[in-house]
């Protein structure tokens, strides 16, 4: 057989000399294809996002008041707004916001899902730590002004059950602003602990049955072994945690409205109330471009002080 196929393949004859070559099949190109499949998100990026930015762009450098034509003023926008106390007032207030959110939400996360990922794996705990996060901000707003009423709030009857004087959370100007700070860690920290774990389980197991085998315990195994290998999930979690702090507004227009005398005016509230109360839409888009500067320094600070582009499992 195999010397049929040795004659049979010397008995095929050459191609005379300037004869062309059979044309060899070119390689699918699937570009076309490719950006047939992104254009949707790449219209719907340049229509929702990358238009509205050069215009917040331009009005930034306009008298622009939804009233009138919008009139060229250079730089007068951002001369007057770092002149303002409100505004670094609101910039104040949503840095201590961030804190309390942030801090409160992260450690809360690492605990549940450390408690997840050694202790039980079970998707019912995982499907009702998601519950929170799936009710609208509005809805938990509303919930939670309810339960910390002065009158009627059943947290204030708990209080005055247990012995303490009632206190009105929401109207004060020393506990407004933790309180809607905790509003929003109780709805997002059963997601944030559920991205977590999900970097949790990426960690080998044998790393943990090494430790254990060694005499480590569980304290000493979060802090020497999962805490490094779960960087750049945390340093995900953080970034995005980040933004989404500073984005607060929802909670804030249900709840305060900015009150008490501005302890929760935080600064997108305070973007609002110039733009749609004062129709001073120039000066709100000067400010709405600072934060996207801050935001964009913040982010940056906290992903090269976390090493999130390393990760110690290479």
């Amino acid at each position: 057989m195999r010397n049929a196929v040795a004659v049979s393949a010397m008995s095929v004859p050459d191609p005379p000399d300037g004869a062309d070559a059979p044309p060899r099949r070119r390689a699918r190109d699937d570009r076309r294809v490719a950006w047939l499949f992104l254009a949707p998100v790449l219209i719907g990026f340049a229509v929702f996002y990358l238009y509205p930015t050069v215009r917040g762009v331009w009005y930034s450098f306009t008298d622009y008041s939804l009233l009138n034509t919008p009139k060229f003023v250079g730089a007068d926008n951002y001369s007057h707004l770092f002149g303002d106390e409100q505004f670094f007032n609101a910039l104040k207030v949503t840095a201590y916001y961030v804190v309390i959110n942030i801090g409160s939400q992260t450690l809360l996360a690492l605990v549940l899902a450390a408690l997840m990922h050694r202790l039980t794996r079970s998707v019912v705990v995982r499907a009702t730590m998601l519950l929170p996060w799936l009710v609208p901000n509005v809805t938990v707003a509303l919930v939670w002004r309810w339960l910390l009423d002065a009158d009627l709030g059943f947290v204030n009857h708990l209080l005055m059950g247990l012995g303490f004087s009632k206190t009105a959370f929401l109207n004060s100007p020393t506990w407004a602003l933790p309180s809607v700070g905790l509003m929003n860690t109780w709805a997002y920290t059963g997601y944030t602990a559920l991205l977590l774990y999900a970097g949790m389980l990426q960690i080998p197991g044998h790393l943990y049955e090494s430790a254990a085998l060694d005499g480590a315990g569980e304290w000493r195994m979060f802090r020497r072994i999962t805490l490094p290998l779960l960087r750049p999930i945390l340093a995900l979690v953080l970034v995005v945690s980040l933004i989404g702090s500073f984005q607060i507004f929802d909670t804030v227009a249900v709840t305060t409205k900015g009150d008490p005398a501005g302890a929760t005016r935080v600064i997108y509230f305070y973007i609002y109330e110039q733009a749609f109360r004062y129709f001073h839409m120039g000066y709100a888009s000067a400010a709405a471009m600072v934060l996207v500067v801050i935001l964009g320094a913040l982010t940056a600070v906290q992903m090269w002080l976390l090493r999130a582009s390393r990760s110690d499992l290479t």
